[in-house]
C-alpha cells in the first residue's frame, strides 16, 4: 500500500514561497574556517574582500550568526517568474525499478537557464546594481551559471563578462549562444586576454581549461576594470545562502503532505545545489530536531570529497583569490574533459567541507558512463532529459532505491534535479555511440595537485 496518495507534482503558491534565505552556518557548532589572505595568511577583512566582491555580498559571506536573511522584494518578484519549482514524486521510476522506496526530486529546470543557478544570479546582480556598478565578471563550466547570470544582468541592465571553460565552450556552443543572446561577452578560458590566462596557455599548451583557471581570469578582469566586481556561481557561502530557497520550498511542500525523507542526495562540484537542497533539513539535524542521511555525489574524475584533503587552498588556479579551508585536490589539478562540466572544480564549499569533515554528510563518486546510463533510465520513464551534473544524483538515488528493493526497506529518497540536459547533446551522442569513456585519476595524478597546496603553520594535512 502506498498510504496517502501523493500528487505527481507538488506546487506551492506564491504566498508559500520563502521570504528569507536560511543561513545554515548559524546552526553549525563548528563554523567554516575564515577565508585567508593569500599573502599574509591572516583572515580576510571585509575591506579586502570588497576589492573583488560587492559590499552587501561580502556581508553575507562573513555572516555566521544570522539564521534568516530577508530577500529583497525585487528579487522575490523576479523569483516569481519561475518559482516555486515543483517537487515531483517519481512514480514511474519507482515502478521501473520495482522498489518499495518512495522517490522524490526537486526540479529546478523551469527557466531559460535550465538550472538552479538563477536563484543566486539574480541576487548577486541585484546587489551589484544597488551598488551602482557598471557590470560583473564571472566564470562558467557547463554554462548554466553563465547563462543564468547573463539573464539576470540583462534584466537589470548590467554588463556581463563570462570566461567559459574551454572544453565546455567547444562542446556546448548553443549554451554559449544563449549567453550572447542575453548580451554577455563570452571568452574561452584560458585566454590571451588576461595575464593569468596567458600564463596557463604557456604552461599547459592545448589545455581544455578548468573552473579554477576561469575563476582566476574573471577575478583579474574584475579588479583591473573600474566599476566591475566578480561574482561566483558556487562554492562561496553567499551562494549556498541564496540557493537555500530550493530546500526551503522543498521542505514546505513535504511538510504539507507529511513526508519526511530518509536520505537526501545531491550532485557536488562546488556545492551550490547540494548546499541549497539540504540546508533546512541540515538545520534540523544540527539543532537535534530530526535526523537525515545526506549524500554528496561527485564525478570519479574530479573527486574532491572522496579523495581530496581538508586543508587551506587557493580557490583558483592562478592563485589570486583568498585561501579557503575545504576538501581539495589542489588548485593546480587539471581535471579531464568530463562532460559534467559544472562539477569540474578542484575544491568543495567550505560550508559543506566542514559538515562533511564533522560527519554530517556522506560522499560517493560515480563514473560518467554509469551516470549517463542512469540519466537514460530516468529520461525514458520520467520524461525529462537531465543535465549530466544532476544525473550523478540520479545515479545515487537509483542505487539507493535498488538497495531498498534488495532489503525490503521502504525508504523515502529525495534528490535534486538541478536542470535539463538539452544543451548537452554532444555528451549524450558520445554515450549513445559507445564512445564515452571513464577516467579515474591515479594517486600519482592527484599527488601532483596536492603537492601544490600551500604549506604554512596551521595548514597541516
Amino acid at each position: 500500500m502506498r498510504g496517502k496518495e501523493i500528487p505527481y507534482k507538488i506546487y506551492l503558491s506564491e504566498e508559500e514561497m520563502p521570504r528569507y534565505w536560511y543561513n545554515v552556518r548559524a546552526d553549525m557548532k563548528n563554523k567554516p574556517a575564515p577565508l585567508l589572505d593569500p599573502g599574509t595568511h591572516e583572515p580576510m577583512t571585509a575591506a579586502g574582500l570588497e576589492q573583488v566582491f560587492c559590499t552587501e555580498l561580502v556581508k553575507q559571506e562573513l555572516d555566521n550568526d544570522n539564521r534568516e536573511i530577508p530577500i529583497p522584494q525585487e528579487i522575490l518578484d523576479f523569483y516569481k517568474m519561475y518559482r516555486p519549482s515543483p517537487l515531483v514524486r517519481a512514480y514511474c521510476l519507482e515502478k521501473k525499478l520495482g522498489t518499495p522506496a518512495k522517490i522524490y526530486y526537486k526540479f529546478e529546470g523551469n527557466n531559460t537557464s535550465g538550472s538552479h543557478k538563477l536563484n543566486s544570479a539574480i541576487a548577486q546582480a541585484y546587489y551589484a546594481k544597488e551598488q551602482g556598478l557598471k557590470g560583473v565578471t564571472t566564470e562558467t563550466g557547463a554554462g548554466q551559471w553563465g547563462t543564468a547570470l547573463s539573464m539576470a544582468c540583462a534584466y537589470l541592465g548590467l554588463d556581463c563578462r563570462v570566461f567559459m571553460v574551454k572544453c565546455s565552450y567547444e562542446q556546448k556552443p548553443f549554451r554559449r549562444e544563449v549567453m550572447r543572446t542575453y548580451g554577455a561577452e563570452v571568452t574561452p578560458s584560458p585566454s590571451d586576454q588576461t595575464e593569468v590566462g596567458r600564463k596557463m596557455l604557456a604552461e599547459f599548451p592545448g589545455t581544455s581549461g578548468s573552473l579554477g583557471c576561469a575563476i582566476s581570469e574573471a577575478v583579474e578582469a574584475a579588479v583591473t576594470h573600474p566599476g566591475y566586481r566578480y561574482v561566483l556561481g558556487s562554492v562561496l557561502s553567499q551562494v549556498l545562502l541564496h540557493q537555500s530557497v530550493i530546500g526551503m520550498e522543498c521542505k514546505t511542500a513535504m511538510d504539507k503532505y507529511g513526508i519526511k525523507p530518509d536520505v537526501i542526495i545531491g550532485c557536488a562540484g562546488g556545492g551550490s545545489n547540494l548546499g541549497g537542497l539540504i540546508s533546512p533539513f541540515m538545520g534540523q539535524k544540527l539543532r537535534g530536531e530530526a535526523d537525515y542521511r545526506f549524500v554528496a555525489v561527485e564525478p570519479a574524475s574530479c573527486p574532491s570529497l572522496t579523495r581530496g584533503v581538508f586543508a587551506y587552498d587557493f580557490c583558483d588556479t592562478g592563485k589570486v583569490c583568498p585561501l579557503a579551508k575545504m576538501y581539495t585536490l589542489g588548485s593546480s589539478f587539471m581535471p579531464s574533459a568530463n562532460h559534467a562540466g559544472g562539477l569540474r572544480y578542484h575544491g568543495m564549499s567550505a560550508v559543506l567541507s566542514q559538515l562533511y569533515h564533522d560527519g554530517y554528510m556522506e560522499a560517493v563518486s560515480a563514473e560518467q558512463t554509469a551516470v549517463f546510463s542512469a540519466a537514460e533510465t530516468f529520461a525514458r520513464v520520467e520524461g525529462i532529459l537531465p543535465a549530466p551534473e544532476s544525473s550523478h544524483a540520479i545515479k545515487a538515488a537509483i542505487d539507493e532505491a535498488l538497495r531498498c528493493k534488495e532489503t525490503g526497506r521502504e525508504e523515502t529518497i529525495l534528490f535534486g534535479l538541478t536542470g535539463t540536459g538539452y544543451f548537452d547533446m554532444y555528451a549524450y551522442q558520445a554515450y549513445n555511440d559507445g564512445k564515452m569513456t571513464d577516467y579515474i585519476p591515479t594517486d600519482a595524478d592527484l599527488q601532483k595537485g596536492l603537492d601544490g597546496i600551500p604549506r604554512f603553520p596551521g595548514n597541516e594535512f
